[in-house]
């Protein structure tokens, strides 16, 4: 019964998302200023197709183009600050406008993500079960329930996880606990996060990168 509650919660949620993304028109995009932009400015951190050498920076390829598109409007705020902190993409974001973001969620989204894998044997089982099933006892849905048992997530609701830097997962599922990061709609991943111990953040986050 929690579990049917928890994924009903989850799922009133997602129709909200859908309905307000319905209701908004998407820029248009230049994709060949795009690809200028990502070869000489986004590739120092996020190589120039999206596949990041660094674990602090994500993988961009391959991602939901509405999930990439939100993220650099949040680095770039508006008249209160960025909805997201992080100095430097705000300082990248800030001279970015509709169109550029636009094109940038676009460019990112078709390039061929090269997946990194899962490393730890020791976690497997609880990551595994985190994803799938959640920890019901806790009131923590399963990781699938939105991201996709492939973790291939959902366009225009959940950003892709799979193929994701296990650090960066782990890092970004903290800050939610904490709630340095808070731009996710209606505090879904800080509640999710807030329960949720080091060992167990850990384990899903390596689990998700080795989701195909």
């Amino acid at each position: 019964m929690i579990k049917r509650s928890l994924l009903l919660s989850l799922l009133l949620i997602a129709g909200s998302l859908h309905a307000q993304d319905k209701e908004a028109k998407p820029a248009p995009a230049d994709l060949a200023k795009a690809k200028q932009t990502a070869e000489q400015v986004c590739a120092g951190c996020h190589g120039a197709g999206g596949n990041s050498q660094i674990p602090t920076n994500p993988k961009l390829a391959g991602q939901q183009p509405e999930y990439l598109a939100k993220q650099l409007k949040n680095f770039k705020g508006g008249a209160n600050g960025p909805d997201r902190a992080n100095p430097i993409m705000t300082g990248m974001a800030a001279a970015l406008s509709e169109e550029d973001m636009a094109g940038l969620a676009q460019y990112f989204s078709a390039q061929a993500l090269q997946p990194e894998a899962a490393k730890s044997k020791d976690t497997i089982n609880l990551g595994q079960q985190i994803w799938r099933a959640g920890i019901a006892s806790k009131g923590i849905p399963a990781c699938a329930a939105c991201h996709g048992p492939a973790g291939a997530g959902l366009p225009a609701q959940f950003p892709r996880l799979s193929g994701q830097f296990a650090d960066y997962t782990e890092a970004q599922l903290k800050l939610f606990r904490s709630g340095e990061r808070a731009n996710d709609p209606n505090r879904m991943m800080r509640m999710i996060a807030i329960k949720m111990t080091d060992p167990e953040i850990k384990a899903v986050s390596d689990y998700a990168a080795g989701l195909r």
